[in-house]
């Protein structure tokens, strides 16, 4: 496994191994004991999919409290997909990274608890599927407005379709800090 460390400490991205034949492809997606030597030993308890054809947007969406850890991956199309640091106090606070998730890269992207995270499909349909460290709870659910200028996010859209709370996120910088998990 190919394994590529970001700009944000913490998110890391990760590059499966993948085997092709006149069959088809085959590609191991996880594995708790080669996760965990490389520094991911968390326990995953939901698995999330989504479908979206190409402009959706989907993010920039945290659970707090109840953060949640992720390892994202789109086994079908492809993705820009983005993690910000919203944590209180860090240092890297409003800072973003990206990369391209997609089914020929079969890249990977680990997100720990404390980061938002978003994505906007760049193929026709894209397939994301991602482990989640805690169950989703509602009502601790936030977004961020996807398009805050303070972030410096280069996406590909100007123009994305947007769930309606996605449209109406507030800016980071109007979240009570109250309401973002704390850098430790």
């Amino acid at each position: 496994m190919n394994v590529i460390p970001s700009d944000l400490p913490g998110v890391v991205f990760l590059e499966p191994e993948g085997f092709a034949d006149a069959r088809g492809a085959f590609s191991e997606v996880f594995r708790a004991d080669r996760y965990a030597a490389l520094g991911i030993p968390e326990v995953f308890v939901q698995d999330n999919m989504s479908r979206s054809h190409r402009g959706v947007l989907r993010g920039l969406h945290l659970q707090h409290p109840n953060g949640q850890g992720k390892l994202v991956y789109a086994p079908v199309g492809e993705v820009f997909d983005v993690a910000v640091d919203v944590r209180v106090s860090s240092p890297n606070f409003g800072r973003a990274v990206w990369t391209l998730l997609s089914d020929a890269n079969r890249r990977q992207v680990y997100i720990p608890p404390g980061f938002a995270h978003g994505f906007t499909v760049m193929s026709d349909e894209a397939v994301v599927a991602y482990k989640c460290t805690e169950y989703y709870v509602p009502q601790a659910e936030q977004s961020i407005c996807w398009k805050d200028p303070l972030l410096e996010i280069p996406w590909p859209f100007t123009k994305p379709i947007l769930s309606a709370r996605d449209a109406a996120a507030p800016m980071l910088a109007d979240i009570p800090r109250d309401r973002l998990p704390r850098f430790a």
